[in-house]
């Protein structure tokens, strides 16, 4: 088999996810990178920060996992650290580098998984669900390899904001905006929710016990 997959049939959908695994895996990487990891362990979670929330979306869908019918993804990963590696005194010594490329990742994965579970005719929840976990999931295993608190349960609005897109997602698909209005709509609303819940520190209220 040709090392390269067939890239004749690239849709809108295609560019977004290429997009989103190169955003999820640079984040992956930089972390990775800012904990000392070796070159093996950054691509390793950088991969796993890009495929994870994809991941567990295929299996709970029970379609073929998707990074195992292509190679691209590692060719996406792989060049995310490429970037990385050339451009790290830029990328590994900011401190807001993991929060942009998460949010653009997050963005443009609420899309994809939306789309994978609406192509299969499931009903809106499910496409909400399935948006939020694609968002989700691949940063909190990332989180948790490199023994942090994930960031879905410490930073505002971030479950909410793929929540709120796959909800926005739903009403333009409803009212049958051109679909790649939708996306984009779509990824741009999940990262201005998240940008403006962190320049406000907006945030869900906290559950307490009994003091």
């Amino acid at each position: 088999m040709f090392l390269f997959d067939d890239l004749t049939q690239i849709e809108v959908v295609d560019i977004i996810e290429f997009l989103g695994t190169i955003a999820f895996a640079i984040s992956g990487i930089r972390l990775a990178s800012a904990k000392h990891f070796d070159w093996f362990g950054a691509i390793v979670i950088g991969f796993v920060t890009a495929v994870g929330g994809g991941t567990l979306r295929d299996l709970l869908l029970d379609v073929p996992i998707f990074w195992m019918q292509a190679s691209r993804y590692i060719w996406c990963t792989l060049f995310a650290f490429i970037i990385v590696l050339f451009f790290k005194k830029y990328l590994v010594h900011l401190n807001n580098t993991i929060f942009w490329f998460d949010c653009i990742g997050l963005g443009l994965f609420v899309v994809v998984g939306y789309e994978k579970a609406m192509a299969l005719e499931y009903p809106v929840w499910v496409c909400v669900s399935m948006a939020t976990i694609t968002g989700i999931v691949g940063g909190m295993i990332r989180d948790i390899l490199i023994n942090e608190i994930p960031i879905i349960f410490t930073q505002e609005l971030y479950a909410v904001a793929c929540i709120l897109g796959g909800i926005l997602f739903s009403i333009l698909s409803y009212l049958h905006v051109d679909l790649v209005v939708t996306e984009i709509a779509t990824a741009v609303f999940v990262v201005v929710i998240r940008i403006l819940a962190t320049k406000y520190h907006l945030k869900l209220p906290v559950l307490r016990g009994e003091d």
